[in-house]
Order: C-alpha cells, then sequence, then structure tokens
C-alpha cells in the first residue's frame, strides 16, 4: 500500500447504556448492523481499551493494523463509558428519564457497555476479532463469560490485568491512592481544565519527555484528562480494579482457551511476569507469549505500529481459513 493514500477513519460520538462514548472506525465501513447488505465483512476487529479508556490513544494503531490485515477488515475502537470529553452541546450523561444501567461508568458498568454496543451496532452473522488492552483483557473475558453466543474468532489478550491487581507493584502503589484519596485529585485537575489547549499540550509533552518516539495521537488526547468528568470517571473505574480484579477466571479461560492468546510484558507492575509463569504453568497449552521486545505495557505511547504487525502476523493462520 502505498503510503500517501490515507487511511479512511470515521469518528463518532454517541451515547451507549446513557453514556457519552466516542467510537473511532478505520475501513470504509460505517455500519454493521444491517443484515441485509451484501457487502457486510465477515469480520470485525474490535479493541476494547485499557484505563484511561480513550479512543483517541489506538488511533495510530487501529490505522496500521487495518493496513497490516490489507485493508480487508473493519477495524473499530470503542472508547469506555464516560472516558471521552463529549463534544459541545452533548453531555456526559443522556438527558432521558430511563436509566438504561446502574453504575454504566463502574468495572460491571464497562462489560455491558460493550455488549450492548455490539448488540446494538453490529449483526449478529459477523465474527469478532476482539483485542484488548490492560483491563480490556478482563473486560474481553467477562463478556466471553457473559454472551457466550458471540461469534468471536480469536481474543487476543495484551498485557492482562485479569487478577490481583492490587498486589501488583503497581497496584501496591496506587491502591491508596485510588481508594481513598482519589478526590484529592480532582482539585489540581478542576483548576488546569482552564488552561488554553496549547498549554495543556505542552504540559503532556513535558510529562511524555522521556520516550524516545511518542506518538502524536497520544499527546492530543491526554489533553481529554484535564477534564474533571473524565478524571473522575477513570479514576472511580481503576478504584474498582483495585478492589474486584483479585481472582483469575481460570473457568472462562479453560472453557474459551483455544480462542486466546495472552502476550505479557517483562517488566510490566500491573502485571509482573511471576502472573504470566503461573498462568502457563495453569495452562500448558494456551498460546501465551511473553514479550521479548522490551515494549511498555502502555505501548499505545510509543510502539503502536510494531504491536499491530505483530498481531497481524499472529492472526495470519486464522484468517486464510474463513
Amino acid at each position: 500500500m502505498r503510503s500517501e493514500e490515507p487511511v479512511p477513519l470515521h469518528e463518532e460520538f454517541i451515547y451507549c447504556c446513557g453514556a457519552a462514548t466516542h467510537v473511532l472506525k478505520c475501513g470504509p465501513w460505517k455500519d454493521l448492523s444491517k443484515d441485509e447488505s451484501k457487502n457486510l465483512p465477515r469480520l470485525l476487529f474490535m479493541i476494547i481499551p485499557g484505563n484511561p479508556g480513550l479512543a483517541g490513544y489506538y488511533r495510530t494503531f487501529i490505522q496500521a493494523l487495518y493496513c497490516g490485515l490489507n485493508q480487508q477488515y473493519p477495524v473499530w475502537v470503542v472508547s469506555h463509558a464516560g472516558h471521552c470529553k463529549p463534544p459541545s452541546g452533548m453531555e456526559m450523561i443522556e438527558d432521558t428519564d430511563i436509566k438504561e444501567l446502574e453504575d454504566v461508568f463502574g468495572l460491571n458498568g464497562q462489560v455491558e457497555h460493550k455488549l450492548n454496543f455490539l448488540k446494538k451496532n453490529v449483526s449478529k452473522n459477523i465474527k469478532l476479532v476482539l483485542i484488548a488492552h490492560s483491563i480490556g483483557c478482563y473486560i474481553t473475558l467477562e463478556m466471553m463469560k457473559r454472551a457466550s453466543e458471540l461469534q468471536v474468532l480469536r481474543s487476543v489478550l495484551l498485557f492482562p490485568t485479569i487478577e490481583r491487581m492490587a498486589q501488583s507493584p503497581q497496584g501496591k502503589l496506587m491502591t491508596p491512592l485510588l481508594c481513598k484519596l482519589r478526590y484529592v485529585l480532582y482539585m489540581p485537575v478542576y483548576l488546569l481544565s482552564f488552561l488554553p489547549e496549547g498549554v495543556k499540550a505542552s504540559l503532556v509533552r513535558f510529562a511524555l519527555r522521556g520516550m524516545k518516539s511518542c506518538d502524536e495521537s497520544s499527546i492530543t488526547t491526554s489533553v481529554n484528562l484535564f477534564s474533571v468528568d473524565c478524571i473522575a470517571n477513570i479514576l472511580y473505574m481503576a478504584s474498582q480494579e483495585m478492589m474486584k480484579v483479585v481472582e483469575r477466571d481460570s473457568t472462562t479461560i479453560k472453557q474459551n482457551l483455544k480462542k486466546l492468546i495472552f502476550y505479557y510484558g517483562i517488566g510490566d507492575s500491573w502485571c509482573p511476569q511471576h502472573y504470566y509463569d503461573e498462568i502457563k504453568m495453569d495452562f500448558p497449552d494456551g498460546d501465551i507469549r511473553l514479550c521479548e521486545k522490551g515494549l511498555r505495557h502502555a505501548f499505545v505511547l510509543d510502539a503502536s505500529k510494531e504491536m499491530a504487525s505483530m498481531i497481524a502476523d499472529w492472526l495470519q493462520d486464522d484468517l486464510t481459513k474463513l
């Protein structure tokens, strides 16, 4: 593919389960809900983000993956409920009397939010490849458990935080902050939210200055984090992660083992290497890999293209059998 051809990217802000949701769609397919369309693809690649669950962090990743798949399949990323700053004129929560879902911004709510999105926006005849990152891996396993009717061809779980989050090195550090002190963080964010956009972008650049090649879309996306509403929802979900992601769901993993690919990091302080050693021991037949490239947990900041290229390689066999 010639690099000067722009990759078709469609962006929309919708309400899903009553919460503002940002969707990025790569490829010419914008609507996959109509069964009668002759041109429906057989497969949708859907990205389930980590936390912060902002779709913009995955912009480069979905474009690279779409190209790596020879532009044959749509690649979509759906933000977590309430993690995006809605455009002007749109509220964070839909103004209706009907409450679609109790606690949509919590961890359980985010699982239901993704299932609801698929139900409303994707024909049930389309097979799915779910690519999940960090807490998105927990959400994906929950989706597969709760909706066994989903036609999941593969789930790729990247840097999976699916167990003992509060006991991980990063969890030990963050749990007291997230569970007891998160309200203290709202005031500085509120004050910073009044800064001009250019100054916010400069602050983000300064925070990420240690990286050799930071993805430009990560910088523009991170400016969302100066919104109190977004930060409140992000930290609230994170506090629930620390309390609820305790035991690995080995039953669901066992039932779906043939569909799962796990990819663990070396030196990942959210899922340390002994978590990898243990799951590898419990599931010797599973496709469970350890990163040899030194990619960071937040790979979207600087290694989106590399990760996309690896995933396209891993799935070659599955795609040829379609």
